[in-house]
């Protein structure tokens, strides 16, 4: 293990003062406050990650600063160093490119002819003169896969011209500002072990000495409820959870649902409920609380409601619990199919994982034991760093890069951070 790690270690166990995460809240994440600023920024950092990692820090302008690997002897992360490679290619390439207007009009294909084509051509470093032809198309297939803007037919529609017509500096910037948030995720030799939760791509990546060990799909917040930016330790497990149902909830759906259907809706859906949130409350008959005052709002509801462990509920076999201010965490999910789906921003905010067993296998060292029992904590044998970041660009196989979708639209919030107030950036979809 290595010196800082140990250190991160030691702290976990000495510390004394947990984040604050209020009990009286249920299994739903907390919607970060408009007041605080996202972006590129962690908008949490648990205590005991202080030391490598900082909520708010100074953005470098990494369009004016080439990073050289070999510049320190800690160099940033691989993502990092990956992104920076592919701002060289990029600028060596398509930034190089006349950064010329092309005129919006009806969609250019084979075949086409005229001043917007001889446009076209000139802006994707072509000669005038050939019309819309073969060589044409490629080039124009070509930008499209390196810019995110769908199927790659060739066909210079109304979005690729608008994707031109921002010119590269526009998409230089976006990769600084990817390369910005890869460079808040661990440098080299700080961890033997973490974990990167990339809301971004919707996917995950487990990371062994630096190397990328292992990934899957995860499915993480939609836009309303969108998963923060974070640095977090992975604590502990529970297998066989329940989930507790939120206060709120209680009032606009549990309230709701049993005025709809009955108190049946709590056999039907495999809820009870307890006399109070402390750990140790009674078991409550369901007809006894006046739950049409609890919906109308007359009736502030202290009861817990909480659904047994099973297939039906939403944590799946294994929530893992990270303590922060929000109330994110990662676990399983009965609804496996969503994770072939192209959208996978879908959650409120927690992480659900492809497969939970690979990753407790990967985390743990190895699956741990589960006895039947309900709501089994399974502490790991050393906390996990988990560094929850959003990236937009992705290396490509081919030393450049790939522009993904802004499902958050976070670079838009970064552009000024990055490059000055009157900096903007438009949406990527």
């Amino acid at each position: 293990m290595r010196h800082s790690l140990k250190l991160v270690l030691a702290f976990a166990a000495l510390a004394t003062a947990a984040p604050a995460v209020p009990q009286y809240r249920g299994d739903e994440p907390i919607a970060v406050p408009r007041t605080v600023r996202q972006g590129i920024d962690f908008v949490y950092v648990d205590p005991d990650l202080s030391n490598v990692a900082r909520r708010y820090q100074r953005p470098q302008n990494w369009l004016g600063r080439i990073f050289r690997p070999g510049e320190r002897r800690a160099q940033p992360n691989p993502m990092f160093l990956a992104l920076n490679e592919g701002l060289q290619s990029y600028q060596m390439s398509w930034g190089r490119l006349p950064q010329t207007q092309v005129p919006g009009g009806a969609a250019l294909k084979k075949g086409s002819t005229g001043k917007r084509v001889a446009a076209l051509r000139t802006r994707l470093g072509l000669s005038p003169q050939g019309g819309y032809d073969d060589m044409l198309f490629q080039r124009v297939a070509a930008y499209q896969r390196v810019h995110g803007l769908g199927k790659a037919d060739g066909i210079a529609g109304r979005a690729t011209i608008a994707s031109l017509n921002r010119g590269a500096v526009h998409y230089a910037r976006r990769i600084a500002i990817n390369m910005e948030r890869a460079y808040r995720l661990p440098q080299t030799r700080q961890f033997d072990r973490y974990v990167v939760v990339d809301s971004g791509a919707a996917e995950t990546y487990l990371f062994d000495r630096d190397r990328m060990a292992d990934k899957m799909r995860v499915i993480v917040g939609s836009n309303e409820t969108r998963t923060p930016m974070m640095a977090v330790l992975m604590e502990n497990a529970k297998a066989n959870p329940y989930w507790h149902v939120p206060p709120e909830l209680v009032r606009s759906l549990t309230a709701k649902k049993v005025k709809e259907q009955g108190i049946r809706y709590f056999q039907d859906f495999h809820y009870e409920v307890l006399s109070d949130w402390t750990g140790a409350g009674r078991p409550v008959d369901p007809k006894s609380i006046d739950w049409r005052a609890i919906a109308s709002g007359r009736k502030t509801p202290t009861v817990l409601v909480r659904q047994k462990p099973g297939p039906w509920n939403s944590m799946g076999e294994m929530k893992f619990e990270m303590p922060n201010d929000y109330g994110i965490y990662l676990h399983d999910t009965p609804v496996k199919e969503l994770f072939a789906k192209d959208d996978r921003w879908i959650s409120n905010g927690c992480v659900r994982l492809e497969d939970y067993r690979r990753f407790a296998g990967w985390v743990f060292g190895r699956m741990p034991y589960v006895s039947p029992e309900p709501e089994q904590r399974i502490d790991l044998p050393r906390p996990v760093p988990v560094f929850m970041t959003y990236l937009t660009v992705a290396p490509s196989a081919e030393g450049g890069v790939m522009f993904r979708p802004d499902p958050y639209g976070y670079d838009a919030l970064a552009m000024p951070q990055m490059f000055g107030p009157t900096a903007r950036v438009a949406s990527a979809s």
